[in-house]
Formats: C-alpha cells, sequence, structure tokens
C-alpha cells in the first residue's frame, strides 16, 4: 500500500515505485565491473532489506505468517537473486541488449501463474497492459 493507504488507486503508485526501483537496479548493475563479482547483487539485496525495514517496524503483525510462506519468500528472494546474478552476468559479457529484454519479462511469469494456479479474472484494461507489455517487448527485441 502506498503510504500505507489503501483503497483504489493505491496499487498504481505501488506499482510505480516498484517499476522505477527495478529500473534503478537494473541501471546500476549495468554500470558493475565484472572484477567486482556478486558484490553488486548482494549490495542490493541488502539496500531493498533496508528500505524495507522501517516499514515492517510499524507493521510487525504483517510479518505474521504460516511457516509455509516463509518458506515461499525465501524461494523467491532466492530466485530473484538469481536472476540478478544472470542479468549480472549477461551485462558482463557484453549481452545486455538480450539481457534487458528478457528482465522485460520478469512480470510474465507471476501473472501466468496467476492465471494458471489462482484462477484469476483478467480485466479488459489488464488485457491491454499485457498486450502493452507484449508489443513493447516485441519492440525492444527488433530494435
Amino acid at each position: 500500500m502506498a503510504g500505507g493507504r489503501a483503497g483504489p488507486g493505491s496499487e498504481t503508485g505501488d506499482g510505480l515505485l516498484a517499476s522505477a526501483g527495478v529500473a534503478v537496479q537494473y541501471i546500476a548493475l549495468a554500470q558493475a565491473d565484472p572484477a567486482s563479482g556478486l558484490w553488486p547483487v548482494a549490495a542490493g539485496r541488502v539496500a531493498a532489506v533496508l528500505v524495507l525495514l522501517p516499514g515492517a517496524a510499524r507493521r510487525p503483525d504483517r510479518l505474521c505468517m504460516e511457516p509455509g510462506q516463509y518458506v515461499q519468500a525465501l524461494l523467491i528472494g532466492a530466485g530473484s537473486a538469481l536472476g540478478l546474478v544472470l542479468y549480472l552476468l549477461a551485462a558482463g559479457q557484453q549481452l545486455l541488449a538480450v539481457a534487458v529484454v528478457l528482465a522485460s519479462l520478469y512480470p510474465a511469469l507471476p501473472v501466468l501463474l496467476g492465471l494458471a494456479l489462482l484462477h484469476e479474472k483478467v480485466s479488459r484494461r489488464q488485457t491491454a497492459g499485457l498486450l502493452g507489455a507484449a508489443v513493447a517487448t516485441v519492440l525492444l527485441s527488433l530494435g
């Protein structure tokens, strides 16, 4: 929830803020010297935790989950770190054009999982957004 607000529109702000964070992260990783190894990814993960800590401290009740959910959260974090490591390696090999296009597909997996496993319904507006993202990805890969 953006700024702790609930209600219509707060998800849009959250999405824009998260997108800006992802963009900054990828730009920073692209600047990393290949000799730095995996330290840029580790520093980014630490920075992400530090950014989230104040919100967690204000609402510790939201951290109470079932044990299985903690395992899921760890797996998601590990998957994210692996993706960042692969992106860093691709950028280091001068495959940045390929890495950026593949990284732009990151929203596709959660959407597909939501549709397949959770049987979520997609509105016309969401469909338009997904199609726009698909077209942008194709245009990126062509140009």
